[in-house]
């Protein structure tokens, strides 16, 4: 049977259509499969070269770490309940079983990292020895780094606190205070800060290490690392329903690994201990 060139050219222009859809969804196929995977991570403070070694580590595996920081501890577990990020690693454990405490949400650790001592900082002594009657101590004014500040200053032989009080005293609850210290609360964020104006500040580490200090060199005196010290190993926290997540299975193994542990010591000097 003869074709007429009508019914050629027909035939000739669908087969042109059929190649072109066939090449279409092969490469809408082979974006898909090469888009990375983005997973915002919550961190406070602009020093993280941890989660940056880690964000390279995963860019072979197709997964972009993206690191969203922000300026004090009150933003991230927010962020996180609100969806705005997907995981946050800046707390430890105690700071966020008082934030699912207060706020009635249940974020949930997937991974321990660090633990990271408070120390005692000063611009004008160099010794606990040297604080005298009346001085001003400023502390975190946080409940959970605001009793572990005044646990470290019993620690440091400066006051005494209740002890039925654990590891969460406040102010009120100091029982002697041969000095008349007078301790000075402040947002954590402001703790280095307040140097030029007090006797000495309990600063956490990655606060201290923002403003420029090596904690296990420049404090005058360090936290002592000890089995009471596991409520404040710092986490990697994520929501509940994302817990046995397989994408963030793979962030948590790419953060506890031997190079990652290499990092931490010789970026942090000592400072900041991998406890995974």
């Amino acid at each position: 049977m003869k074709r007429t060139f009508k019914t050629i050219l027909a035939l000739s222009l669908a087969s042109v259509l059929v190649l072109t859809g066939c090449g279409a969804k092969q490469s809408a196929s082979e974006s898909t499969e090469t888009a990375p995977q983005v997973v915002k991570v919550g961190v406070v403070g602009e020093n993280n070269e941890v989660w940056e070694h880690v964000k390279k580590k995963l860019v072979s595996e197709n997964i972009d770490i993206q690191i969203i920081s922000f300026t004090d501890y009150n933003q991230p577990n927010d962020a996180l309940v609100n969806g705005d990020i997907d995981l946050n690693s800046f707390q430890h454990k105690i700071f966020l079983d008082s934030y699912n405490a207060d706020k009635g949400s249940d974020l949930t650790p997937i991974a321990d990292t660090i633990i990271a001592p408070l120390g005692i900082y000063s611009q004008k002594i160099k010794s606990v020895d040297e604080i005298v009657d009346g001085d001003s101590i400023a502390i975190p004014n946080d409940p959970t780094n605001g009793g572990r500040a005044l646990l470290l200053l019993q620690t440091a032989g400066l006051i005494t606190v209740d002890p039925s009080k654990g590891q969460r005293p406040t102010v009120n609850d100091i029982t002697d205070n041969p000095l008349n210290l007078k301790i000075v609360e402040l947002d954590a964020s402001q703790t280095a800060r307040s140097l030029p104006d007090v006797a000495a500040s309990l600063i956490n580490a990655g606060v201290a290490v923002d403003a420029g200090f090596i904690p296990s060199n420049d404090a005058i005196f360090l936290e002592p690392i000890t089995e009471s010290s596991q409520p404040y190993v710092n986490i990697i926290v994520a929501r509940a329903e994302d817990k046995d997540n397989e994408l963030y299975k793979k962030i948590v193994a790419a953060y506890q690994s031997d190079d990652t542990k290499q990092v931490v010591e010789e970026t942090y000097k000592g400072s900041y201990i991998p406890v995974w």
